[in-house]
């Protein structure tokens, strides 16, 4: 039936671990060939090999010295991790080098260019098998099995083995069941005497990257995860005294931070382990002449971090983006976050943790940076079955052409000659000199127009490249628009918005700083199927005007926002405030009319289950409840911080 099983995947990391768990299979370890090169991939499909493991982005380096003997043989494609890449460029190039097709070098221009339309569809002498824990849009609506439900064509995986059932039958561990979240509370205090006017919103963001970013505030971080991981994990020997911790991180500079922080608490304690720091690239450090990488700071390369973790005294792995996702390290035990974290990238992140292991009976995850429900939503798309709720529709792509035609940047003289240029190989220095003039137009657009244009040429590539893999029909003209269009927005300025809150942060200075743990809770999942929607296509930007306030109405609203109000009692206060917007966003009528209603009969729901939350804790603190009765500037500033904090329109 199969000539050849082709595994691919988009991760370095995880080609090499998907290399090893297969030769582990005695039977097969002889067959098994290792695409280390673009080389060895031509060379392993051209010899008709049985087992062949790639990353995909080898692919576009054979498309043209393959060959097509082997274009009748039959393929069992295996993608690992199919929640991306599987929709580009390299899956297109893919598709071209199993089937053969694009290889003929007396082919003319339309030739190649239907061949690229065709090479972006599935071949159909192969079968594919695509595996994800967290299903996108995307991955739902090409390899999902489609189905009518009401009138509307649905998607839903061909089999799927649960997050529910995992857990159940012990092949990986529940991360949400000792979840607990550190309250901070700041104060800041304005350093000069005028009071400037700032953008408010991007203030905002600024000054609690500011705070977060501060060493002594990051030196305190520390020592509560440090003291937990020797009073929780390390003395209760979990993992039979092996366990492991990862610190998750929103930046290299704050990762940097954390790793000299972290090592100062533990040298203190006189305590035996040591960390490990992983970040890419290079990072400058105030007082530090040489640029610093993880692999001068850990004392080996990076390469070696998966194995010397492994080994004591390396207790603490320190990350910013490297190895918080397709990490397999079952002795990671604890987590310590302090990065936001949304969607799939929260998922993939905390799952992390959820190797199964001996003496592995549960992990701790403590948060800095998250709520709870913003997790439990993450988590509930993915927990039982994923359903895609509908299908992209392929018209938003006329529109899109239609608003970028009207701009009259480029006309489909360009697009003929560019395209053929680039199909005959041409070089840079042919192709630029139509793009530049095309983008010295766009250049002398208003700003508003200038980001409508970038941003639907963006939807544009992205969205076709996606339906060009899905759709019965093979559209040429758009092929070539895609061509035309993905070469000519790197010749695109960025629009410049003027930055309105510029220079806020030489106002201001951080005045004290504290934080609290909660008691630890276990995030319980919703037992149903969760739907997700189709791609959004047709988005367009547009400027967003920016609210200007006054310097000490930031920091006067900064310094609430996060606690620093004068109360009898202001330690049960600032409790109770923190956690008033996850229970009014847990109000079923607010969440009905953020789905189905306008944001003014949204924020009228906000402020009735509001009220209702105050009279629910009425017992616990009076004098709450009285100053939101009584003093209407707190509760309009109450019902303002709840509703942006928990407002969250369900998307087009």
């Amino acid at each position: 039936m199969i000539d050849s099983v082709l595994v691919v995947t988009d991760r370095r990391i995880l080609d090499k671990q998907i290399r090893n768990t297969i030769k582990q299979f005695m039977q097969v370890k002889n067959t098994v060939v290792w695409a280390e090169h673009s080389g060895d991939l031509r060379k392993a499909i051209q010899d008709g090999k049985r087992i062949i493991i790639s990353t995909i982005e080898k692919f576009p380096y054979i498309i043209s010295e393959i060959g097509q003997e082997h274009k009748d043989n039959k393929f069992a494609v295996i993608i690992d991790e199919a929640h991306s890449g599987q929709s580009g460029r390299n899956s297109a190039n893919m598709n071209l080098a199993l089937s053969g097709m694009a290889t003929d070098d007396d082919a003319d221009n339309e030739d190649k260019i239907n061949a690229m339309v065709e090479g972006r569809k599935l071949v159909s002498s192969a079968s594919y098998f695509a595996f994800t824990a967290t299903p996108k849009n995307k991955t739902e609506e090409m390899f999902g099995v489609p189905y009518e439900e009401d009138g509307e064509i649905k998607h839903r995986p061909f089999h799927v083995y649960t997050m529910k059932q995992a857990i159940q039958e012990g092949f990986i561990v529940d991360v949400l069941r000792n979840y607990t979240t550190i309250d901070s509370w700041y104060k800041l205090m304005k350093t000069v005497e005028d009071d400037p006017m700032f953008d408010k919103k991007r203030a905002q963001k600024k000054l609690r990257a500011f705070v977060e970013g501060k060493s002594d505030v990051i030196s305190k971080k520390a020592e509560m995860m440090v003291e937990h991981f020797h009073e929780q994990v390390i003395a209760k020997k979990k993992l039979n005294g092996q366990a492991r911790a990862m610190v998750i991180t929103a930046s290299i500079a704050r990762c940097i931070e954390y790793y000299y922080a972290i090592n100062k608490c533990l040298s203190e304690r006189h305590s035996p382990y040591k960390t490990i720091v992983a970040f890419s690239g290079e990072q400058k450090r105030n007082g530090v002449d040489e640029p610093l990488t993880s692999a001068n700071l850990n004392g080996f390369s990076d390469a070696k971090i998966p194995k010397e973790f492994k080994k004591d005294p390396y207790r603490i792995l320190v990350v910013a983006d490297m190895f918080q996702t397709g990490f397999d390290e079952p002795l990671l035990q604890t987590m310590y976050v302090d990065k936001p974290l949304y969607d799939i990238a929260a998922v993939q992140t905390l799952s992390r943790l959820n190797r199964a292991c001996p003496g592995k009976d549960e992990v701790y995850v403590l948060d800095f940076a998250n709520k709870t429900s913003v997790i439990e939503r993450a988590f509930s798309y993915y927990y039982r079955t994923t359903i895609l709720s509908g299908q992209t529709d392929p018209n938003k792509l006329y529109d899109l052409i239609t608003l970028m035609e009207n701009y009259q940047v480029y006309d489909d003289n360009d697009v003929e000659k560019l395209v053929d240029l680039f199909l005959w190989g041409a070089e840079r220095d042919r192709l630029d000199p139509i793009l530049d003039a095309c983008a010295a137009i766009y250049k002398k657009l208003e700003l508003d127009d200038r980001i409508k244009f970038k941003s639907a040429a963006k939807s544009f590539v992205r969205t076709y490249s996606f339906l060009g893999a899905i759709l019965p029909y093979g559209n040429v003209e758009w092929e070539k628009l895609s061509i035309f269009i993905n070469l000519l927005i790197p010749k695109l300025p960025t629009p410049g918005i003027e930055d309105l809150s510029e220079g806020i942060l030489s106002t201001v200075d951080l005045n004290s700083y504290r934080n609290e743990a909660k008691e630890a809770i276990s995030i319980k999942m919703e037992d149903t199927d969760a739907e997700i929607d189709p791609v959004p296509a047709g988005t367009i930007g547009h400027i967003v005007e920016p609210e200007l306030d006054l310097l000490s109405k930031i920091v006067m609203d900064f310094n609430e926002m996060f606690g620093n109000i004068k109360w009898n009692d202001a330690d049960n206060v600032q409790r109770q405030i923190l956690v008033i917007p996850e229970m009014v966003s847990k109000d079923k009528k607010y969440q009905n009319a953020m789905k189905n209603s306008d944001e003014q009969e949204a924020r009228t729901e906000s402020e009735r289950a509001l009220q209702q939350v105050i009279f629910s804790i009425m017992g616990d603190n009076m004098e709450l409840f009285k100053q939101f009765q009584d003093n209407p500037s707190f509760r309009k500033w109450l019902s303002d911080l709840v509703f942006n904090l928990t407002y969250e329109p369900e998307k087009e």
